[in-house]
């Protein structure tokens, strides 16, 4: 940019300064923040919706504080009085500046005068002349003074401004009217699962539950290899070996074909994206002493303050989001619905006690994401042939139960609580999956119970669906054009797992585990993508 603009004013030399200043990166629990970096040339602008922070600043302070994000709830209302202090500051500037643009005329035409003077009157040269430039020297003194006062009121209102939009794109989206507040998330439905007929093996012993876990299986039927990575890469990796990584290919294939015979277009999307669009779609820390989930790919000294910062992605949500970063759909175009394998990265495994344990938690694993867009414009959103979020929400979640289902676990389905949501979702549900291993009974059941909670350390996440309203398209640039309106808007976005391959794959092993016969029995529809074979284990 230097050699084909050499000349820099001084407001923009201040403001690149600035910038300069706070890309530089910081660090926590040894990681940098994304937010800091510098951001590449192509990089959208984000476009935060500071009108609805100003108008309902309470509003957003409370959803802070639901949300687990306590120490963003005081940025509302510094917004509004940083938006009160530009907006002051812009009726401050325009007075020195009418001035100035006066003071300018008037000294262009003192100084036509006085050039007229000197050839028409060489004679009164000095005495006239001086005059004269005397009150020019006076009018470009009261100039610039007002230019300096001037020049510093505008660096205030460009540093409010961006201090304004740091703080708004900092704040987590609003929550859904159906998203419970507090830590608890609501029971929808069980599938799979009759909660007045237990699993048979809540009645096991707990060395038989041992024997249960998918490690122990996994190790005995040579499908896991958890020796080997922990030599070639550490602890949280694994290998998956023979009919372990036949089957880790057929939940990925079966998944798939589940999700396009729906209408998902499969995409094969990159696992490194810019820095900045993993914390645009939502992917950073409630605040520095929170663990934070990405990884970020280390840099050179001389390329960290200079080169924009790249993630390993911890989702396919990621670069999927990203592909119209900055582009425009048309209306008649959506929605469009994406279905993407990818390998995830994850620097979060090792923090959670049991969770930790074999497959369930591990900084790296396959996942098939589902990601779409949708329009929002009311006026089309009665159109049964313009679906909503709503709709592929719901869309999600039948996919999501029907690869369950068919898989024969038992799950169960949760509306999930506010402090349980990410910066993105306005709302999420969960499905959990039951793992034998996992299980601590605190009570002994009766058979009288209405529900499983004496169940309730069994059950671990196993897929994940949300909206997010407009926060992504918002923080990429992704607008809507066309259909019964001319106004572009931001399109609304949806996620959902389609199979988190290791924690399906722990699950399977676990419940479909038949120890008299040492074998564990594949689901009959992912049989097509394993040779055929019925069981994994013990051979006649």
């Amino acid at each position: 940019m230097a050699s084909s603009f050499p000349y820099t004013c001084f407001t923009c030399r201040l403001r690149i300064q600035s910038t300069r200043r706070l890309s530089r990166p910081r660090t926590f629990a040894g990681i940098r923040q994304v937010h800091q970096l510098p951001r590449p040339p192509t990089a959208p602008k984000p476009i935060p919706d500071l009108k609805n922070i100003r108008q309902n600043a309470d509003l957003h302070a409370s959803n802070c504080i639901e949300r687990n994000y306590a120490a963003h709830a005081i940025y509302p209302s510094k917004i509004q009085s940083l938006s009160e202090e530009v907006r002051v500051l812009d009726q401050d500037l325009k007075s020195p500046r009418s001035r100035i643009k006066q003071l300018e005329k008037t000294i262009a035409k003192l100084s036509i005068a006085a050039r007229q003077d000197a050839n028409t009157q060489k004679s009164s040269e000095g005495s006239s002349s001086g005059n004269v430039e005397e009150e020019i020297s006076a009018l470009k003194l009261e100039a610039q003074k007002l230019k300096d006062e001037s020049q510093t009121m505008a660096v205030r209102q460009s540093a409010c401004a961006d201090e304004i939009n740091r703080l708004a794109l900092s704040l987590p989206n609003l929550s859904s009217a159906e998203t419970p507040v507090g830590d608890n998330p609501r029971l929808i439905e069980y599938i799979n699962l009759d909660p007045n007929a237990p699993p048979t093996w809540t009645r096991q012993s707990s060395k038989e539950l041992t024997a249960r876990s998918h490690v122990t299986i996994g190790t005995e039927l040579g499908l896991i290899d958890f020796a080997s990575s922990a030599t070639t890469t550490g602890w949280g990796w694994y290998f998956l070996i023979n009919e372990g990584a036949m089957l880790e290919q057929a939940l990925i294939q079966y998944s798939l074909s589940v999700a396009r015979r729906r209408g998902w277009r499969t995409v094969a999307p990159p696992s490194i994206v810019y820095s900045y669009i993993a914390e645009a779609c939502g992917f950073q820390p409630r605040d520095q002493h929170n663990e934070q989930q990405i990884w970020s790919i280390e840099q050179s000294d001389r390329d960290r303050d200079n080169k924009p910062q790249r993630s390993l992605t911890g989702t396919a949500e990621i670069p999927l989001a990203a592909m119209y970063a900055g582009r425009d759909f048309n209306a008649t175009d959506l929605p469009i619905k994406m279905v993407g394998a990818s390998r995830c990265y994850r620097a979060e495994a090792g923090s959670r006690g049991v969770d930790t344990k074999g497959l369930y938690r591990v900084h790296e694993f396959t996942k098939v994401e589902m990601f779409g867009w949708a329009d929002h414009n009311p006026s089309e959103s009665s159109d049964s042939s313009n679906p909503t979020s709503d709709d592929l929400f719901s869309e999600l979640l039948d996919i999501q139960t029907e690869i369950l289902t068919s898989l024969h676990l038992p799950c169960r389905v949760l509306e999930m609580p506010t402090t349980d949501l990410g910066a993105s979702a306005s709302r999420k549900r969960d499905i959990e999956a039951l793992f034998p291993s996992r299980y601590r009974p605190t009570t002994t059941p009766s058979g009288n119970e209405s529900g499983l909670e004496w169940l309730e350390s069994a059950w671990g996440e196993v897929t994940s669906a949300s909206i997010c309203t407009d926060y992504q398209s918002r923080r990429l640039a992704t607008r809507v054009r066309g259909g019964t309106t001319k106004d572009s808007r931001f399109p609304h976005t949806v996620n959902g797992t389609a199979m988190a391959v290791p924690r399906v794959l722990a699950a399977i092993l676990e419940n479909n585990w038949d120890a008299e016969n040492g074998v564990v029995v594949i689901p009959e529809v992912l049989r097509p993508w394993m040779d055929g074979m019925e069981t994994i284990g013990r051979r006649e």
